[in-house]
């Protein structure tokens, strides 16, 4: 299982977050600007969204998660793991891409292509980013034609790790992946028909576990998600904007 730390200070008074793998550049942003407005340092644990789901589940110590899809936070919520409903705070968009050789302008023909190479999918039951990717293979006829090339990854991370390095030719993967310090001339990308997959909406809930003695900042950090200063690293990190709700 891929599941990691990033920038994990060792202070009691650190704030538990657990990020879906496709926002794990966005998440060091968020950290970055939310630390420096309020001092409250922030531990991210990222995976794929069903693992992080099953940890809070069985008592990992998280006080917010930001998941790739609204149906993990959702459930959580149902089950009394969540202190109010999830809310959005980005929503994501689908690509295919890979290494520039690959002609991508019609990217079902090149799918089917006999002299196209492997096809890397997030693992579909655990990660929301494979669950749209299957969506679209199947909106546009393709998922049986190309069943033997498909490759399953953990978690979006992976598919991303391996079309940088080139271990597999193509990947279906997030618009996101292309502002995390890519070079994008090696690379070539289109971007998938948003009415293939249903809506990709990422949703943040503050979880049941930070009434243990970190209640105060994770509703700091839940809050902050939706303020001018957060939804500008959200945008300029490759993501779109839900509307915000006016109480």
């Amino acid at each position: 299982m891929i599941c990691f730390v990033v920038d994990a200070p060792l202070s009691a008074q650190t704030l538990r977050v657990a990020v879906a793998a496709n926002a794990q550049t966005l998440i060091k942003k968020l950290q970055a600007d939310f630390n420096k407005k309020t001092g409250i340092k922030i531990e991210a644990i990222v995976g794929a969204s069903g693992k992080l789901t099953t940890q809070i589940m069985n008592g990992a110590p998280y006080d917010v998660f930001l998941s790739a899809d609204t149906e993990f936070p959702d459930q959580l919520y149902a089950k009394g793991f969540g202190l109010q409903k999830p809310k959005i705070y980005a929503l994501g968009s689908l690509i295919i891409c890979g290494n520039a050789n690959v002609d991508l302008k019609n990217w079902q023909n090149t799918l089917l292509n006999t002299k196209a190479g492997r096809l890397a999918v997030a693992n579909p039951k655990t990660a929301p980013y494979g669950k749209a990717a299957e969506e679209a293979l199947a909106y546009y006829k393709l998922k049986d034609k190309v069943t033997s090339k498909l490759v399953y990854a953990e978690s979006i991370s992976q598919v991303n790790t391996y079309i940088q390095t080139g271990a597999i030719g193509l990947g279906f993967t997030t618009e996101s992946f292309l502002y995390e310090n890519v070079d994008q001339s090696k690379l070539k990308w289109a971007r998938i028909d948003a009415k293939s997959y249903q809506k990709i909406e990422q949703g943040a809930i503050l979880l049941a576990y930070a009434k243990k003695g970190m209640l105060k900042e994770a509703t700091k950090f839940y809050e902050y998600l939706s303020s001018s200063s957060a939804r500008n690293i959200i945008r300029k990190s490759g993501y779109h904007l839900p509307v915000v709700e006016k109480s």
